[in-house]
């Protein structure tokens, strides 16, 4: 039996009205496909877009969109309110709108696998049912711990193997390393950047550090009295 694959170019509106837009391809014509080398890469593609599938279906934060549910709740939200999430980090996801504007800003940054990690683990610790406790082990160290997940977090090998060995019989803190691990590299690495991107000081209504004197300014130095004397230099 012979297969037929139909290919249709970019159209081209000066060609004559006869000319076929498409063209049909016979056995011949397409790719040889069945060394192991491409069987286990179509396998490990098709693994992937099954486990992202799944993360999807089971309510993760990848469902919101980020340029229409995440903008419209951080135009409500008051600058004052938004500028108490400085205060701390702890602060910032305890509020709704701070977890949502921070996993908007992790987005840009292509490492929303992180917040949506820590969040799957707060899910995971308040699992009563211990079938279902053992279905999400699998599932999160599937989706955030395998080396093939479709969403892998940063953490160690050692932990990865701890977790690996774990997940086989999990209790509710199987997953407590891994998380401390990347709380603290969102509060320590991406907090910060957080604090001044454009996406924080637009709902804070704040300038970035240095926009207030862009066009002119005049540097400052100090004498050996202690008095600031200016320097004459324009930049």
């Amino acid at each position: 039996m012979q297969a037929f694959v139909f290919l249709f170019p970019q159209l081209n509106f000066s060609a004559p009205k006869e000319e076929a837009y498409f063209k049909m391809l016979g056995p011949d014509d397409l790719p040889v496909a069945g060394t192991k080398e491409n069987k286990s890469r179509f396998k490990d593609k098709e693994k992937k877009s099954r486990l992202s599938l799944l993360l999807t279906r089971s309510g993760s934060h990848e469902n919101v969109n980020p340029e229409k549910k995440s903008v419209a709740k951080s135009s409500t939200i008051p600058p004052e309110e938004a500028l108490k999430w400085s205060d701390s980090f702890e602060d910032l996801l305890s509020h709704s709108g701070g977890l949502e504007t921070f996993t908007e800003f992790l987005r840009t940054e292509f490492s929303e696998e992180n917040i949506e990690f820590w969040l799957a683990c707060e899910d995971y610790k308040k699992t009563s049912s211990e079938s279902k406790l053992i279905s999400k082990a699998k599932q999160m160290y599937a989706v955030y711990i395998d080396k093939s997940a479709p969403k892998e977090v940063n953490i160690d090998y050692a932990t990865k193997m701890a977790i690996q060995k774990d997940v086989l019989k999990p209790s509710r803190a199987c997953f407590d390393v891994a998380q401390s691990k990347v709380y603290s590299l969102m509060k320590k690495d991406c907090y910060p950047r957080f604090l001044s991107s454009d996406i924080y000081l637009r709902i804070t209504k704040r300038k970035a550090p240095g926009t207030m004197f862009r066009r002119r300014s005049r540097s400052c130095v100090f004498s050996d009295r202690g008095e600031a004397a200016e320097d004459s230099a324009w930049l």
